[in-house]
């Protein structure tokens, strides 16, 4: 049953933060807390000042009067979030592989460090390997200097310990895949237009290409990669062969792989048939190895398309445990790096690293450590519940997280 968020609810977490951070309680913590209690985020605004008065009257305490305190009310706080350091993961008693996979499209920022981190610090505890991997298979979102900069960052931020790839380098690998799943039946070239496909989605029916041979299939697919004489942009797409009638519109038929002429950052024209994320996306993870991974929850649909693919490659047992996390909504703060590069080339910034910017290399610079970023991932920790927060809170925990 959910709690009713009380002012003695909220003074108790207060007490508990501020106890387990050598007498300073924050804001944003509390508030995290009072999520698992059942917070809607609609009530945010309303319960925020009485929020920031516990926390003001808590942090007025010694901190020997807080414990004094925090033992009278401690029985209203879930044990969950009496958790000390990271919660376990399933069988990882041997050790984990673990990623994390930025798209090139601007350096990394501290959306990314929140979701990376945590990642990072499951493979410190356990062991193993832990991968930052470039996902530029779309060949029109690729920002150049950002390889470098996020191969320099992850360097930083994460010991020196984080292992670098770039997928546009392992395009034969993805082909080889894709040409696994056409001679098995379970992909097919569909020359559908596409709003004749939408319709075929919506109205739950096969489309005709589906109905073809392996080997015709296959010869389809040559023709994709053919640079002259070949299938034209928005002619053919490579499918997955799921099921027309699933309940989710998303899961049916979903595209693998399609013809973009785009001119390449790394690659040039080198390549014009690209995989889409789920393709690339399966076979990394299981090539890699990769047994758990965390991502956001926005991507939950993806990761059931990812199984899917799995499962058609006969890996079934090979599906790495995954789990999501909520988004941290700022109400004042934009993290767009496309936005961020267009306010640079406009004057508006004077680089990446301007104070201003909520960039990694602007942190490094402004005298944050790594473990401030690994302390407020572990705060945070395998939530999947939304949190809103404005900048000051954020940078006010991680300056606490920083001495």
């Amino acid at each position: 049953m959910v709690k009713k968020i009380s002012e003695d609810l909220i003074l108790a977490y207060a007490l508990k933060n501020a106890v387990e951070h050598n007498g300073n309680a924050q804001t944003g913590s509390v508030l995290s807390s009072l999520f698992y209690e059942g917070l809607d985020r609609g009530e945010v605004k309303k319960i925020l000042p009485e929020i920031k008065k516990q926390v003001d009257k808590v942090n007025k305490l010694g901190l020997e009067e807080q414990k004094k305190q925090f033992l009278k009310l401690e029985k209203k706080t879930s044990q969950r979030e009496g958790r000390v350091g990271l919660s376990e993961l399933p069988k990882a008693g041997k050790g984990v592989i673990m990623r994390f996979a930025p798209s090139p499209s601007g350096p990394l920022h501290i959306g990314h460090a929140m979701t990376a981190c945590i990642s990072f610090l499951y493979v410190q505890k356990y062991g193993g390997k832990f991968y930052i991997r470039i996902e530029d298979t779309n060949p029109e979102n690729i920002y150049k200097p950002a390889y470098k900069m996020i191969a320099e960052e992850s360097k930083w931020l994460f010991n020196n310990k984080a292992i670098v790839i770039i997928q546009s380098e392992r395009m034969v690998l993805y082909y080889k895949y894709a040409e696994k799943l056409l001679k098995s039946g379970d992909a097919y070239v569909c020359t559908c237009d596409s709003e004749k496909f939408k319709e075929f989605v919506s109205e739950k029916k096969n489309c005709p290409c589906r109905a073809l041979s392996a080997k015709e299939n296959l010869e389809r697919w040559k023709k994709m990669l053919l640079k002259t004489k070949g299938y034209e942009e928005g002619e053919a797409v490579l499918r997955f062969k799921s099921n027309m009638q699933d309940k989710n519109p998303a899961f049916r038929d979903f595209p693998l792989a399609r013809i973009n002429e785009a001119n390449h950052a790394l690659q040039g024209n080198k390549y014009r048939v690209w995989p889409l994320m789920n393709l690339a996306v399966s076979v990394d993870d299981l090539e890699l190895k990769m047994t758990h991974i965390i991502r956001a929850k926005e991507h939950r649909d993806n990761a059931e398309r990812q199984k899917m693919i799995f499962k058609a490659l006969g890996k079934t047992k090979k599906i790495p445990w995954t789990a999501f996390l909520g988004r941290i909504h700022f109400k004042d703060l934009h993290l767009s790096t496309t936005q961020m590069r267009k306010d640079i080339e406009d004057g508006k910034y004077t680089g990446w690293d301007d104070k201003r910017l909520p960039t990694i290399a602007s942190l490094k610079k402004q005298g944050y450590k790594p473990e401030a970023f690994w302390k407020f991932s572990e705060q945070v920790g395998l939530s999947e519940v939304d949190k809103t927060m404005s900048q000051e809170e954020y940078f006010n925990m991680l300056r606490q997280f920083n001495k």
